[in-house]
């Protein structure tokens, strides 16, 4: 990778070399945070402009800048409090808070938000969500705690489960995962939001083995990784056809009985009924770790971008 990354728009940006780097960039990371934090971006500004609700995407990257020296402006509810409820664009938005920060991350509602920022701006952009799009750091704090619970990604088994058609997440650690060797991923959902056929399309240009199904006990028993996404009532075109997805798949106990001793359960959070709470204290329930490598990743794609060692 180059000592600067600059705009973080998608998941199929990243190499494996570079992936394997941001990952030993973010093990480093985590020893900052145990130093207290150092001053390498002492005077740098960071503006966070979420156009929709955030509290672990947004906070992790406030508190990844502070961690680094650096400070923090924007606001959480954009959409709202900014000059878009005026009438003014995008484009216009990015402009403006160029000459104010030296790098913004952004979350939208509308796919490809991001890059159409990215095209306008001065500053490094990062994609913190775009509407059904990607949500590329995601599936990098995703892929940096595979990598840590497992040692490797190559040949691990990984059921997807939930919310697949809608689902950023899955959408952007699926092209993440095409990176590694001998993977095979199980896409579980019911039929209404079953996995885009571009992500398809992707996986099959790149010789991923995968496979679809709405049977998630059928394969319970032989997976590495669970990952459990919400239902996202707000991205439905109706609440007819969120209640015909809604509650299929529940991780409970008697689901974790089925599964390896040593399967990982991830979800991108927040829950909302599908994971239980008796599960949380299974050692095998990371999606608190997962949560928390969100900051070290953030640390580190902070520092690429603003040209950090």
């Amino acid at each position: 990778m180059a000592d600067q990354l600059y705009h973080v728009l998608g998941a199929k940006q990243f190499s494996r070399a570079e992936l394997e780097e941001l990952f030993a960039a973010s093990k480093a990371m985590e020893e900052v945070v145990k130093a207290g934090g150092d001053r390498r971006h002492a005077g740098r500004i960071m503006t966070t402009l979420f156009f929709e609700a955030s509290t672990r995407t947004r906070l992790s990257f406030e508190s990844a800048i502070s961690r680094l020296g650096g400070t923090v402006i924007g606001t959480e509810n954009a959409a709202q409090f900014s000059s878009a409820i005026k009438g003014e664009t995008l484009e216009d938005t990015i402009r403006i808070i160029t000459g104010y920060s030296d790098i913004i991350v952004m979350r939208h509602t509308e796919i490809g938000a991001a890059k159409r920022a990215a095209a306008v701006s001065g500053v490094p952009v990062i994609n913190a969500g775009d509407g059904a799009g990607e949500h590329p750091t995601q599936a990098l704090l995703d892929a940096y705690t595979i990598q840590k619970e497992f040692g490797r990604i190559d040949g691990l088994k990984i059921a997807m489960v939930g919310d697949l058609a809608y689902g950023r997440t899955v959408h952007s650690l699926s092209y993440m995962l095409a990176n590694f060797k001998d993977v095979m991923i199980y896409y579980i959902s019911p039929e209404n939001v079953r996995i885009p056929a571009n992500v398809k399309r992707y996986m099959e240009e790149k010789g991923v083995r995968y496979e679809e199904t709405t049977d998630l006990n059928a394969v319970a028993g032989s997976i590495d990784v669970l990952y459990q996404t919400r239902i996202q009532k707000e991205r439905f075109p109706s609440p007819e056809e969120y209640d015909k997805a809604a509650g299929q798949y529940i991780v409970d106990t008697d689901l974790m009985d089925r599964m390896r001793k040593n399967t990982i359960v991830l979800h991108p959070l927040p829950r909302a009924g599908e994971i239980a709470e008796a599960v949380d204290s299974d050692p095998r329930a990371a999606y608190f770790r997962q949560a928390q490598n969100g900051l070290y990743i953030r640390m580190a794609l902070i520092d690429k971008a603003l040209g950090g060692k």
